[in-house]
């Protein structure tokens, strides 16, 4: 994680604890010849504008007495959305029994991604019920191979 995501996180997370909301993510990245600080936060029962924007003004106040960051950015404060990314461990025993997609970086038993319901997860490793083709089968993917996962939407 970089200085300015650490940083964020540590100003963003009194702010957050003081409405009852989660950090759930910190991106600080380069698009075209715009740099964006997003922050992602969320609740239980989800996030709404409102909130959003009550956190945006309060970690743009922080941000501008501090000036840690030399470049010019957009601020964006938003919701993971349904596909919210698993980083720490309590989202991934929190996404146990749902749909999630997962990247690897190398290939688990010859596959690199892997979709399907999280039935365990251990802090070492990630057990997976897939679906391939007409037949189920258990995917274990032990946690240093994974390069992202976040939860998936399912249509079936």
């Amino acid at each position: 994680m970089s200085k300015i995501n650490e940083l964020v996180e540590q100003l963003a997370t009194p702010i957050l604890n003081d409405m009852n909301l989660e950090l759930v993510d910190v991106e600080f990245v380069k698009e075209g010849s715009n740099w964006f600080l997003r922050v992602f936060i969320d609740k239980e029962e989800g996030v709404d504008i409102e909130e959003c924007g009550i956190v945006s003004n309060r970690l743009s106040e922080k941000l501008d007495e501090l000036d840690p960051i030399p470049q010019n950015y957009f601020l964006e404060v938003s919701s993971p959305g349904a596909e919210r990314p698993l980083k720490k461990e309590k989202d991934f025993h929190r996404a146990i029994g749902k749909h999630i997609y997962v990247k690897t970086y190398e290939p688990v038993d010859g596959l690199k991604e892997i979709e399907g319901t999280l039935t365990s997860y251990n802090g070492e490793t990630l057990t997976v019920a897939v679906m391939i083709k007409t037949r189920k089968k258990t995917v274990t993917i032990p946690k240093e191979k994974v390069a992202k996962a976040r939860l998936a939407v399912s249509f079936s």
